[in-house]
């Protein structure tokens, strides 16, 4: 086996990739047609921003410190209330309904869902993929963290199945965008995870992944049209210091955050 880095195939036909900008005042980074199509939706992924917002719970920040976050974040989305959980990259799906105001954290869980109004949904992130799935006819939504190891084990599928099962979404109504995660250029991995994910690692022992299109790709297995699919253009690790990542060192971490507005 070579020790040269080969490629997995790109973005599947159709699907379109799009750049996400900050808010003014707030470093979170919205999906730009969604914000102008959607009025009723909260959608982005935090960044660093000027004071070097790390919005993780499981690691070094005073816990005073990390409410504070959270609760600006609550106040600038318009939400009364958050839902996070620790992250096993697996494949379990939570469905939120009514949440009481603040800051709910959940047992193990890779992935969120809700058509409850004015729950924010979380995942922290810092290379993975923040998979976001709208309805936009029942409005409701499901988030989801993509690590190559949840997506292997059915993340996408399973944050599917909670959006068919309690909100009757079909795959062909639905929308999807993975934002800022790593990119392919970026992103060198054993043959183990593209044989994990399915793909075929061909001759290389070192490769160089798209992790997002792979997601594309399945979802379009799955149901969902390619003119419903975009995908971010940044990437963590070569965004000029917009986000955190975990293959440059970095033990911070950003969120993905979805919603239906209150009101």
């Amino acid at each position: 086996m070579s020790g040269t880095a080969a490629a997995i195939p790109g973005a599947p036909a159709g699907v379109r990739r799009v750049r996400e900008a900050p808010l003014p005042d707030f470093p979170l980074w919205v999906h730009p047609e969604w914000q102008e199509r959607f009025a009723w939706l909260v959608q982005g992924t935090t960044g660093r921003g000027p004071d070097r917002f790390d919005f993780g719970l499981f690691g070094a920040v005073p816990t005073a410190t990390a409410q504070e976050r959270w609760r600006a974040l609550r106040t600038v989305t318009g939400m009364a209330a958050a839902v996070h959980a620790r992250q096993v990259h697996r494949a379990a799906v939570l469905w939120h309904g009514s949440v009481a105001a603040g800051l709910f954290v959940a047992d193990d869980a890779d992935g969120h869902a809700t058509s409850a109004p004015g729950v924010l949904l979380t995942v922290s992130v810092a290379d993975c993929v923040p998979i976001s799935l709208i309805d936009p006819r029942a409005r409701a939504v499901a988030l989801l963290h993509g690590g190559w190891r949840g997506v292997a084990a059915g993340i996408l599928e399973a944050g599917l199945d909670t959006l068919a099962r309690r909100a009757g979404s079909r795959p062909e109504a639905l929308e999807l965008h993975c934002g800022p995660a790593i990119c392919g250029a970026c992103y060198q991995v054993g043959a183990e995870v593209p044989a994990a994910l399915g793909l075929d690692p061909g001759p290389s022992d070192r490769l160089q992944l798209d992790l997002r299109a792979v997601i594309a790709e399945r979802a379009l297995r799955a149901g969902i049209p390619a003119t419903r699919i975009t995908l971010s253009t940044h990437c963590t690790r070569c965004a000029e210091g917009a986000f955190w990542s975990h293959r440059a060192g970095c033990g911070e971490r950003q969120l993905g955050v979805l919603g239906v507005r209150a009101g």
